[in-house]
């Protein structure tokens, strides 16, 4: 049965108001649509896809993906549910060449998020690129440099930052409701299976497996990289710490706005099972900032209880009480009321909408997940798995991003090596 365009759509978002000038000069009136591309189509590039086809405004004009069956089966949906063809590219950088694109999805695998946010900037185009908001800690700093360098407007999709109820609870936190924090604490469990031990193989023909792991450096094809489980390879992903808990990290430093830790310490394996993923399913690292204040994340890929009634989010804890998730609570486990409450509202739909009034009105001050924000954010990962791949707590220095002297370290700040044609630029 066809699924009709209100089936397809759902609920009309909010219009993107105001109206600017972008850098090409090209005016936005609040009737002038923005054209976007939407580069990664499998499961988050598909939802966007059809988020952005509900923003007024907003025209969805070309997708692109490395694999030509997921390419033509979303092409054909969107033909069928919107009554009009989108252009396709099987790689972004013809997308970019592309001269009636203004903004940019990117939802790829992390291994290309920067990078591509990157080329984007150098092309001329604004970036929403999505979470983490980079592969390593020194492509974080690129993404940053290349925002400031072309003036292109860069958000991160880290949209908790848009929930009113979060928005609500930091500016709670940071008024003081819980008194002085002393300790932030994040969770995340979520029941992953095992990553079966597929053989390396030649690719399907369908898929351009160069441009599939573009900046990694070779590697044979198999079956247990594509088309989700790459989160769990070093090489291509960050674990459950880089994929989920990056959320909470990004709200950690919302909240205590102390940038990066300077000691770190991360623990833990591949538990219940053995199979072939690289990345531990069960994690728990923790870290001091210069003040001390203390920050710990436990990750659990298996069987567990909720604790606080929560089975992923943000603890903080404060010299008058504590909090969980966006309830807060005094010093005798009673709930604070919130005197102020805001309204609900859709998260997500409200933070593209945010990245659109940055578009049009090229207020880089109203992004609400900037570069920085999304860099800090994903080196809190980055910086754990570090810890945990060598095994021993590092000493990190947040003024110079490096590890001091301890070469071993500063060695998994990036990449050894870039694929010929895909090197990250050094900006900064």
């Amino acid at each position: 049965m066809r699924m009709g365009r209100r089936q397809f759509l759902g609920a009309s978002a909010s219009a993107v108001v105001a109206a600017g000038t972008l850098a090409r000069g090209q005016v936005y009136g609040a009737n002038d649509r923005i054209r976007v591309g939407v580069v990664g189509m499998r499961g988050r590039g598909d939802f966007l896809m059809r988020t952005l086809s509900r923003v007024d405004g907003v025209e969805v004009a070309a997708i692109c993906d490395v694999d030509a069956d997921v390419l033509e089966e979303r092409a054909a949906a969107f033909q069928q549910n919107m009554d009009r063809p989108v252009k396709t590219y099987r790689d972004q950088r013809d997308l970019l060449d592309d001269d009636e694109i203004d903004a940019v999805f990117i939802s790829t695998p992390n291994h290309w998020h920067a990078l591509g946010a990157v080329w984007a900037c150098q092309a001329g185009k604004d970036v929403f690129v999505e979470k983490p908001a980079s592969y390593s800690v020194w492509e974080g700093r690129q993404l940053i440099a290349a925002a400031e360098q072309t003036g292109r407007i860069v958000q991160v999709g880290t949209q908790r930052r848009s929930e009113p109820q979060w928005q609500r609870t930091v500016e709670r936190l940071r008024a003081g409701v819980i008194g002085d924090i002393y300790a932030a604490r994040v969770i995340h469990f979520s029941t992953r299976p095992p990553v079966p031990f597929h053989p390396d193989e030649d690719p399907p023909e369908t898929l351009d497996w160069t441009l599939w792991q573009g900046p990694a450096t070779e590697r044979p094809f198999s079956r247990k990289y594509v088309h989700y489980d790459w989160h769990w390879f070093w090489h291509y992903g960050n674990g459950e710490f880089g994929n989920n808990g990056v959320h909470y990290t990004d709200i950690t430093n919302w909240v205590l706005g102390k940038g990066l830790p300077v000691h770190i310490a991360s623990h833990g394996g591949r538990y219940g099972y053995e199979d072939s993923a690289e990345t531990p399913n069960v994690q728990v690292t923790s870290a001091t900032f210069a003040d001390g204040t203390l920050f710990t994340c436990e990750i659990r890929g298996r069987y567990t209880n909720r604790e606080g009634g929560i089975g992923g989010g943000n603890l903080f804890y404060g010299s008058n009480g504590y909090s969980v998730g966006t309830t807060c609570y005094d010093s005798n486990g009673e709930v604070i009321p919130d005197e102020d409450p805001p309204e609900d509202g859709n998260m997500m739909l409200l933070h593209i909408d945010n990245f659109f009034e940055a578009v049009r009105t090229r207020n880089q001050d109203i992004i609400r997940a900037k570069p920085v924000d999304g860099h800090i954010s994903a080196a809190f990962c980055h910086l754990g798995n570090i810890a945990y791949r060598l095994g021993r707590d590092v000493t990190f220095d947040p003024e110079t991003e490096t590890f001091g002297d301890d070469t071993e370290a500063n060695a998994l700040l990036g990449r050894d090596a870039y694929r010929e044609g895909f090197e990250m630029p050094k900006l900064a």
